[in-house]
């Protein structure tokens, strides 16, 4: 059946009886392509019937259908007539893991950063109505864990004051983000749970929260039937929008019935759609961690993954928890990626000092000032990309303080499958402006367990811990030492060039100094340890080079290129900087490798450029200088 969805269109045409074939071709189609690439396998597993119904009851795209956070997006793929692209998910040239407007016209916006669909929305629907488009409807789907995101309500307040706004927003009720939704949101909207997953969510409420006994009471009395206590139609009525729900999102007749009603209303509505994350593959279903959020390769017929190795985020959770056994005052918050970023481990050891706040950075950096106010050592791990998110608190609400934070950034630099919202290349540019903030950038192991016992140490200004996705690097000793930066390489014969590199990236100047001395350039390399702020015996050390090269994996301008020259300049040293880093442009999705070699961050990249630059600088010493 498959084959001959070529469009929404052809989704309308199909008899009701035709559906649940439909919807069964769909689910083979993300299992099986899900376990050869990997993939947001669970959240599209749970959007199936609500998907199907959603495009046969609305006209996309001239119905804007915008998903929140965009990675439960693949069934709208394969029924806007992508089918054929799952063969290559993810993969460099393929089709992208989120809403791509080079793939689609059905794909109105790129997000995969939480909580703003509904603030598309609500712009989509304002410019339909000052254009007189009525017949124009602005549809958002988006999950209970980003409606713990405050700009989601943010956007709610204000398309709520428009009676006559066409919005339809379809909130996927599944319990979870990652793992289930913490907070008063996720009390309120499982209050009205019809299925029997309601009372796996009270146990879990009263594991997690227990100790707020008028919240679990209130729990207790919407199961007895008062039905008034935390109910979520009153929560969205008060606030001005009308109600539909709790609907089975499994059940596509219930679903379509319910958003033709909403459409019909002519302003804006909520839909409250009750979905399973994982439905219909039993390993996902069972799988207690996240229901298969985002797996890598597995083995379609058992669930079992392929073995990733051992990555950055083991080491970092690994050392954290020996840090807390040697701490009582170390805390950790994350922002609803208790797995992803390493807390769990923590989180075991010690329950009582970690703190889940939901999709919500801002919120986790300012209470975290607050944790450090309190006199305890607050350590926030979030994705690079994320900490976009919270400058400001980090800002006004950490630094200005200089209050001993520690942020741990996961998956730095270029992740690529995920594509351009995901890569983490914006932090070292945007942190330079930060006062008093210090950025370590570990190039292995060993030094980012090195890093992190030197940064929860320091008790006057926030600290910044990054490191890339992937597995970890294999050890790099030092030689020896300049200030406090590692000496990884000094040669033999009157130094040409300096290399800098900024954490994994040391490794990739490695391979270029040994390329530049059979060349007969003999290079330095050095790494920071510390790029904020920079060690100042850098500035005696390049005096003595022709050439500085800085190599990061971060966008070039404003990064720790750029504060290395900064820096030369102050000191007065006339040497010329040569910066490496990542082009200021939104890449496309593909292997972490495959991005480094496109934007020329290899060791054979490096020793070709650097060796024109040596030339260059050479061929105009020697020329004559005319009379």
């Amino acid at each position: 059946m498959l084959g001959s969805i070529a469009g929404p269109h052809d989704v309308k045409r199909l008899a009701a009886e035709e559906l649940p074939r439909l919807a069964g071709e769909i689910r083979d189609l993300l299992v099986d392509s899900c376990a050869r690439f990997g993939g947001h396998l669970g959240p599209n597993l749970g959007v199936v019937e609500l998907t199907i119904a959603l495009h046969r009851v609305f006209d996309s795209p001239r119905d804007p259908i915008v998903w929140d956070t965009g990675h439960q997006s693949y069934v709208h793929k394969v029924l806007t007539g992508r089918a054929g692209g799952f063969a290559a998910l993810k993969q460099e040239g393929g089709l992208s893991g989120y809403p791509s407007q080079a793939e689609s016209e059905h794909d109105f916006v790129e997000n995969s950063h939480a909580s703003t669909a509904l603030s598309y929305a609500d712009g989509l629907a304002k410019a339909f109505k000052l254009r007189g488009e009525r017949d124009r409807t602005a549809v958002a789907v988006i999950g209970d864990g980003a409606l713990t995101g405050g700009m989601a309500w943010e956007a709610l307040n204000n398309i709520a004051a428009v009676k006559d706004l066409p919005v339809v927003i379809v909130v996927n009720d599944n319990g979870r983000s990652y793992s289930p939704t913490i907070g008063g949101l996720a009390s309120h909207l499982s209050s009205l749970r019809v299925n029997r997953r309601y009372e796996d969510f009270l146990g879990y409420v009263k594991d997690k929260i227990g100790n707020v006994p008028v919240l679990y009471d209130a729990l207790h009395g919407v199961k007895k039937g008062v039905k008034d206590v935390l109910a979520p139609q009153a929560m969205f009525e008060d606030l001005g929008l009308k109600y539909v729900g709790p609907i089975d999102g499994h059940d596509e007749q219930a679903m379509e019935a319910a958003l033709r009603k909403a459409r019909g209303f002519r302003g804006p509505v909520i839909v409250h759609a009750l979905t399973q994350k994982g439905r219909g593959y039993s390993p996902a279903e069972n799988h207690d961690e996240d229901q298969f959020h985002s797996p890598g390769a597995f083995d379609r017929a058992t669930g079992a993954e392929k073995p990733k190795g051992r990555i950055w985020t083991n080491v970092f959770s690994e050392e954290l928890v020996r840090l807390g056994k040697e701490r009582e005052d170390l805390v950790a918050i994350t922002a609803a990626m208790l797995h992803p970023t390493g807390l769990n481990a923590f989180a075991e050891h010690f329950p009582e000092r970690i703190y889940d706040v939901g999709i919500a950075e801002q919120h986790a950096l300012t209470s975290a000032a607050g944790l450090a106010l309190g006199g305890l050592r607050p350590v926030v791990a979030v994705y690079a990309t994320f900490l976009n998110r919270a400058f400001d608190q980090l800002l006004m609400d950490v630094a200005l303080h200089r209050l001993p934070v520690t942020v741990v950034l996961d998956r730095a630099g270029v992740t690529g499958d995920d594509g351009a919202s995901h890569n983490g290349m914006w932090d070292l540019s945007i942190l330079q402006v930060v006062p008093g903030l210090r950025i370590a950038v570990p190039r292995d192991g060993d030094r980012l367990t090195e890093l992190l016992r030197e940064a929860v140490e320091v008790t006057d200004g926030p600290t910044v811990l990054r490191f890339p996705k992937g597995p970890v690097a294999e050890p790099v000793e030092a030689v020896g030492k300049l200030g406090e930066m590692d000496v990884l390489l000094t040669p033999a014969a009157e130094p040409d060039v300096l290399l800098v590199g900024v954490g994994p990236m040391a490794q990739v100047c490695l391979d270029a100094a040994r390329l530049l001395d059979a060349q007969g350039i003999a290079a330095t390399v050095v790494d920071p340890r510390w790029v904020k702020p920079l060690d100042e015996a850098l500035a005696p050390a390049a005096a003595v080079h022709k050439l500085v090269a800085v190599v990061e994996d971060n966008g070039r301008v404003g990064g720790v290129g750029d504060a290395v020259a900064r820096l030369l300049r102050d000191a007065d040293v006339d040497v010329p900087v040569r910066t490496f880093g990542i082009p200021q442009e939104f890449l496309d999705h593909a292997k972490r490798a495959a991005i480094l070699g496109r934007v020329g961050l290899t060791g054979q990249d490096l020793a070709r450029r650097i060796t024109e630059a040596v030339a260059r600088r050479t061929s105009s010493a020697a020329e004559p200088v005319r009379p």
